[in-house]
């Protein structure tokens, strides 16, 4: 098929998603309401180790449409390089992400389509994601859901606010291909978690650039995702480490749009005013933190968030001055 035919791409990037895969192909193969909708699938696999090539293959040689679902490899490891690769393969105007544990509700393409034709003036937009949890979540857990891309905003459209960095994840995000291009650098400043590092905050990143153009971003309420939570990430080590890692890119997301006159301020005020949020929390919640999860959470957020700036200067440095060019000491 030529590109002009498709409107939408969904785009899944995944590592070593083999085991999950299989649910999110089967989920958008019956999709329902899609006549008259031109639409395909890219699976972009992120230097994985197992057989998920050999999946999507398998599910290349039974598709309805086979040249509708195509594989590409991306060996720079990161979410946001997958991503970039996701957007350059795209044949569809619009390219709307799932994670390879996103199941899409039967009608999940129809209300994109819907919605952009409703919307035809915004860049991006995204719906609801529920928790499809392997077990039951800790108490109070409502507090958290949403550091975990759990987002239930209510029945009624309307747009986020990216100067408070209200934005929504990439999870079942959909974006108009002409704003990335025009908009989003190809090199971020943000990768992704990779190894044992829980950065996050790429997916942000990407939406900061598109408010930087002048971009709409939107909640569409009729889209609705199954966010699958398999029992370790429900695990203290890996909320604590999760917290820590989304607090780390607080800093660097606020600097992405910010003037130059402003970034001092930035830096004073991440440092002061989480210190002032871990003071009271420790103080409030001093009886609950080794046993009760969420608290701990919230207080190991405030700390990366408190930490922050100095990943920024950091990561400032290293760019001005890179390693062969940093003046001796």
């Amino acid at each position: 098929m030529s590109q002009d035919l498709f409107s939408i791409t969904v785009a899944i990037p995944t590592y070593n998603g083999a085991q999950r895969l299989p649910k999110v192909l089967e989920a958008l193969r019956y999709q329902r309401h899609t006549e008259g909708i031109t639409w395909d699938v890219v699976v972009i696999d992120n230097n994985s180790s197992d057989t998920t090539d050999q999946v999507v293959r398998s599910y290349q040689e039974n598709w309805e449409e086979p040249d509708s679902l195509t594989y590409y490899l991306e060996p720079h490891q990161g979410a946001a390089f997958a991503r970039e690769r996701a957007i350059k393969a795209a044949k569809g105007n619009y390219v709307a992400f799932l994670d390879d544990d996103n199941i899409p509700a039967p009608d999940w393409i129809f209300s994109i389509h819907r919605f952009s034709q409703d919307y035809p003036h915004i860049g991006a937009f995204s719906g609801q994601i529920h928790g499809d949890y392997e077990v039951e979540p800790p108490e109070n857990f409502q507090k958290i859901a949403a550091f975990l891309a759990i987002r239930e905003h209510g029945p009624h459209p309307f747009r986020f606010n990216p100067d408070n960095l209200n934005l929504p994840p990439s999870a079942g995000l959909v974006v108009r291909k002409q704003a990335w291009n025009d908009a989003v650098p190809s090199q971020p400043k943000l990768k992704g978690r990779l190894g044992q590092s829980m950065i996050g905050g790429e997916d942000y990143e990407v939406l900061l650039h598109l408010h930087q153009a002048g971009w709409e971003i939107w909640y569409n309420p009729q889209m609705h995702i199954n966010h699958c939570i398999p029992r370790h990430r429900l695990e203290r080590e890996y909320l604590l480490g999760l917290a820590r890692g989304v607090g780390l890119a607080t800093c660097q997301l606020r600097m992405i749009n910010a003037r130059p006159v402003d970034k001092p301020v930035i830096l004073v005020r991440t440092i002061l005013g989480n210190g002032r949020r871990i003071v009271r929390h420790q103080w409030k919640h001093r009886k609950q933190l080794k046993h009760e999860l969420v608290s701990a959470f919230e207080l190991e957020f405030y700390r990366g968030s408190m930490m922050s700036p100095m990943i920024w200067v950091r990561n400032a440095w290293s760019t001005r001055f890179p390693s062969s060019e940093r003046p001796k000491k």
